[in-house]
C-alpha cells in the first residue's frame, strides 16, 4: 500500500429507504410498459436501478478489498444467487410459451435473444437487432434483460479495477473512479442523438450511472450535515425523478444529459434520504415490499406484457392491462418467494449447489435456444394459410437493404428501372422505398429510371431536423441534387404523413415551401399522400384470423380516423392539387369503402403495421 486508503460508506446496516427507491424505479417502468398515462418517463427506471447496483455493490467490493479479504469467486458466487435462479426460470419460460404462441418469423428471434441473455450479452444482441426486418419491441419477450447485460459487462471489469489500484494507487482511486465516469459520461453527451443504438445499449455511454452509485460508495460526495439541507436534498431528488418520469417520453433524446436528471436524483436520494420525511416515506412498508420483489418484477413483467399484446394483437388497455399489472405483481412476489430467497439462502444453497447449478442452467438455456434457432420459426406447426399471410412480412422491396438510406451510409443513391438516364427522382422516409420499386416496374416498362432517395424518419421537407439533425443535411443534398440535374423532371414526395407528428401546422408550412421551391425549379411534383397507420402488425394480425378461420373479418382502421390524424396535411395537398400538383392518394386507394384494406387477393398490403408491402404499392400506385 502506498499510503491510507479511501474510506468507504458503511454498506451493512440494512437501509429501507434503497427498497424503498427501487420500487420507485420499478413501479414506473411497470407502467410505462403497460401505457398507463402519466407515466411516459417511466423508463427512467432503469437508470435508476443503475444508480443503486453502483452503490450497493461498490461499496462491498470497496470494504473488502480495503480490508484485504475481497475473492473473486465469492464476488460472483453472490451475483449467480442474485441474478441466475430467476432470470432461468423467466428465460425457460419464455421460450416454452413462444414456441406455442408465436407465428414463425417471429419465432426466429426469441431464441437468439435467449441466447443473449444466458451469456449477458443481450445488449450487444439487441444492438445489432435493429432495423426494419428485425420485429419491433412488441415481439420480443426478453428485451428488458439487455440492462442485466450491461450491469454484468460493468462488474466483469469494475471489481479488478479497484483491485488494482487498491494495490497501485489507493490514494487515487476516487479520482481515477471519477475520471473513468466522467469519460463515460462525456462520450454519452457527445453520442445523445446517435440512433444506431450504441448510446442506449452498451455500456461505454451507460457505464457514467453505475459509476455514480460507486462514488457516492466511495464517499467522494461529502456527509451533508444540516438537517434541513439533507431534507430539501432528497425532497429535490424525489421531485426530479418524478419529473422525469412524468415529463420525458419516448421523443425525449435520452440517455444523454437527460438521464442526468433521473441519476441524479437518485444519488441525492441515496446520500441524503436516511432521516428525512422523504426517508421515511420510501422504507413505508408497501413501498418496501414493492422493492423487495423487485428484480423479479422486472424480470416478469415485460414478457406478460409482450405475450399478452401478441396474443390479442392489441396494446395493453381497460381491464386487460390492469389484469396483466396484477399478474405481473403476484409473479414478482412468486419469483421472490419462492425462486430468489431460497437460492440466496447460504445455509441450505452453498457455494458449490450455486456454481453447479448456473453451470447446468445456463448449458441448457443455451442448448435450448440453438435446437430452436436451428428449426427456422418451426413453421410445421401451422396451416399453410397461416404462413401465406405471415409471409408479408417478407413483402418488402428486394432493393431496400441496397438503396434504402444511402445518404446515412456513404453510399450512391440508386437508380432504378431501365438502364437509362434518371428523369425522375422519389424523394422521401422509409414509406419511400416500396413506391419508389413500384414506380421502377413502371418505369422499366416504359424505358425510364428514376432515382431512390430515401432516408429513414426524414421526411422530405428541407430543414426538418426534429429526430436526427442529419435530416436536414440528407434533405439538403436531395434537392441539390434536383437542381444541378436538370433531366430529373418530376419528383415525387413520400413520408409517414400520418404517424401523428406531421399535421403539426409549422411543419406542414415547411413541407409547402419545399413544393414551392422545387416548383420554382421548374419540376413537377407527385405528392403520395399519407398511408394508414394500423394499430398491429398486419401479417401477424391476419395469420391469427386465419389461425382462427375468420379471415373474412379482417377490417383495419377507418377512413375517418386517418383524415382526422392528418387534417391540416389534407387542406396542403388540396391546394396544391389545384395549382396542378398531382397526388396519389393512399387513403382513396386503401379505404374506399370507408374502412381501410388489410389485404387484397390473399396478399397483406402491409409488412409491418404502417410500410406498404410490394402488393400495397402496386395498388396504392396503379401498377401492376
Amino acid at each position: 500500500m502506498h499510503g491510507p486508503v479511501p474510506q468507504t460508506t458503511n454498506m451493512i446496516r440494512y437501509r429501507r429507504d434503497i427498497d424503498g427507491l427501487r420500487a420507485l424505479a420499478i413501479l414506473p417502468v411497470l407502467l410505462f410498459h403497460a401505457h398507463v398515462p402519466g407515466f411516459s418517463g417511466g423508463y427512467v427506471g432503469v437508470d435508476i436501478f443503475f444508480v443503486i447496483s453502483g452503490f450497493l455493490i461498490t461499496g462491498i467490493i470497496a470494504r473488502e478489498v480495503d480490508e484485504g479479504r475481497f475473492s473473486l469467486v465469492r464476488f460472483y458466487e453472490r451475483r449467480f444467487r442474485r441474478i441466475m435462479p430467476a432470470l432461468a426460470l423467466m428465460i425457460l419460460t419464455v421460450l416454452a410459451v413462444a414456441a406455442w404462441l408465436y407465428l414463425p418469423g417471429d419465432l426466429e428471434g426469441v431464441p437468439r435473444s435467449a441466447l443473449a441473455a444466458t451469456l449477458f450479452a443481450s445488449n450487444l444482441w439487441f444492438f445489432t437487432d435493429t432495423g426494419y426486418f428485425s420485429g419491433g419491441a412488441d415481439v420480443k419477450p426478453l428485451l428488458h434483460t439487455w440492462s442485466l447485460a450491461v450491469e454484468e459487462q460493468y462488474y466483469i471489469g469494475f471489481p479488478m479495477l479497484l483491485m488494482l489500484l487498491a494495490r497501485l494507487a489507493p490514494r487515487r482511486r476516487t479520482a481515477v473512479v471519477a475520471g473513468i465516469a466522467a469519460l463515460s459520461l462525456a462520450i454519452a453527451i457527445a453520442m445523445q442523438r446517435d440512433t444506431s443504438g450504441f448510446t442506449f445499449y452498451l455500456l461505454p455511454t451507460r457505464a457514467w450511472e453505475l459509476f455514480a452509485g460507486a462514488l457516492l460508495a466511495l464517499g467522494a460526495v461529502p456527509a451533508i450535515r444540516p438537517r434541513w439541507l439533507r431534507e430539501w436534498t432528497a425532497w429535490t431528488g424525489v421531485t426530479t425523478v418524478l419529473l422525469a418520469v412524468a415529463l420525458y417520453d419516448r421523443n425525449t433524446v435520452f440517455p444523454g444529459v437527460t438521464a442526468l436528471a433521473p441519476v441524479l436524483g437518485a444519488a441525492a436520494l441515496i446520500h441524503a434520504a436516511p432521516g428525512t420525511s422523504v426517508g421515511r416515506l420510501l422504507g413505508w412498508g408497501p413501498m418496501v415490499g414493492v422493492g423487495l420483489i423487485s428484480y423479479s418484477l422486472y424480470l416478469w413483467h415485460w414478457p406478460l406484457i409482450v405475450l399478452t399484446e401478441y396474443a390479442t394483437d392489441l396494446p395493453l388497455s381497460g381491464g386487460t392491462r390492469l389484469m396483466v399489472i396484477c399478474a405481473a405483481l403476484l409473479a414478482g412476489m412468486a419469483s421472490w418467494r419462492f425462486v430468489e430467497r431460497p437460492f440466496r439462502d447460504t445455509q441450505h444453497m452453498p457455494a458449490k449447489v450455486i456454481f453447479r447449478f448456473t453451470g447446468a442452467a445456463m448449458a441448457i438455456l443455451c442448448l435450448l435456444s440453438l435446437a430452436l434457432m436451428a428449426m427456422g420459426g418451426w413453421p410445421s406447426r401451422f396451416a399453410p394459410q397461416v404462413l401465406a399471410q405471415m409471409a408479408g412480412q417478407a413483402d418488402f422491396a428486394p432493393t431496400r437493404k441496397r438503396c434504402h438510406d444511402t445518404y446515412m451510409r456513404g453510399a450512391q443513391p440508386c437508380t432504378l428501372g431501365a438502364d437509362v438516364p434518371p428523369d425522375a427522382m422519389l424523394w422521401g422516409d422509409s414509406h419511400g422505398v416500396e413506391l419508389a420499386y413500384a414506380l421502377s416496374l413502371e418505369a422499366r416498362a416504359e424505358n425510364r429510371s428514376l432515382v431512390e432517395r430515401t432516408t429513414s424518419s426524414c421526411p422530405p421537407v428541407l430543414g426538418y431536423d426534429a429526430k436526427d439533425p442529419r435530416c436536414a443535411t440528407a434533405n439538403r443534398a436531395a434537392f441539390d441534387a434536383i437542381r444541378t440535374d436538370p433531366a430529373i423532371r418530376r419528383i415525387y414526395l413520400s413520408a409517414f404523413w400520418a404517424n401523428g407528428d406531421f399535421d403539426d401546422p409549422g411543419f406542414v408550412a415547411r413541407l409547402d415551401r419545399t413544393i414551392a421551391d422545387i416548383r420554382a425549379q421548374g419540376r413537377e411534383v407527385v405528392l403520395i399522400g399519407p398511408v394508414p397507420p394500423q394499430p398491429f402488425d398486419v401479417p401477424r394480425h391476419l395469420a391469427h384470423l386465419a389461425q382462427a378461420g375468420h379471415l373474412s373479418e379482417a377490417r383495419g382502421v377507418e377512413r375517418a380516423w386517418v383524415e382526422a390524424r392528418t387534417v391540416n396535411l389534407g387542406i396542403l395537398f388540396a391546394r396544391w392539387q389545384a395549382r396542378g400538383v398531382r397526388l396519389i392518394n393512399p387513403i382513396k386507394a386503401l379505404c374506399s369503402s370507408g374502412q381501410c384494406l388489410l389485404e387484397q387477393n390473399g396478399h397483406p398490403l402491409y409488412f409491418d403495421s404502417h410500410h406498404l408491402s410490394v402488393a400495397g404499392a402496386q395498388l396504392v400506385t396503379g401498377v401492376r
